[in-house]
């Protein structure tokens, strides 16, 4: 028994190893069969209910987004997903008020309308509708760079994040004077 010392095995393991065989088989029978140390009852629906919504009151709250310094990265996906929806529902809302209404809202019918503005309300407009759009179809763009593995870096994202603002000035300025 000597050498199973030398190999480092422990004295259960050594009892189980140079037991006779029929005693092998009950040990690994013994090992095999789990036993249960948790008591279990059952419960109503109830009270799972109860016991559930005490152990969410328990759990700790993430914090809030504001605790956290802003950063470009999370407000251009913040700005990129209210463009979306921003203009989406310009488009929608049109497409169904020229449904409902097309007379009202024929293309002459707007031209002439327009053409009735002073000219800051003209560039105000435009500017309003030019901003989200070349901010959203840009940032779009740098969406799908990412998807194709580029730019992924902290400092990528950030230099694709400033092009992307700078851009939509630009743009922004030759859709207005346009």
């Amino acid at each position: 028994m000597n050498y199973t010392r030398a190999l480092g095995l422990g004295s259960a393991l050594r009892r189980a190893v140079f037991a006779p065989k029929p005693l092998r088989n009950t040990q690994v029978l013994r090992s095999a069969v789990h036993r249960r140390t948790v008591q279990t009852q059952s419960l109503k629906p109830e009270d799972g209910t109860t016991i559930l919504n005490t152990q969410r009151l328990a759990r700790p709250s993430s914090p809030h987004f504001t605790i956290y310094q802003p950063q470009l990265t999370w407000i251009a996906s913040i700005a990129n997903r209210v463009t979306g929806v921003g203009l989406s529902v310009l488009l929608y809302g049109f497409s169904l008020a020229y449904l409902v209404a097309p007379s009202t809202f024929s293309s002459v019918n707007i031209i002439e309308f327009a053409a009735g503005l002073p000219e800051w309300v003209k560039i105000v407009e435009k500017t309003v509708l030019a901003a989200p759009f070349a901010f959203h179809s840009l940032n779009g763009l740098r969406h799908l760079a990412w998807d194709t593995g580029k730019f992924l870096s902290l400092k990528g994202a950030y230099r694709t994040g400033y092009a992307v603002l700078g851009a939509t000035a630009i743009s922004t300025v030759a859709l207005v004077l346009w």
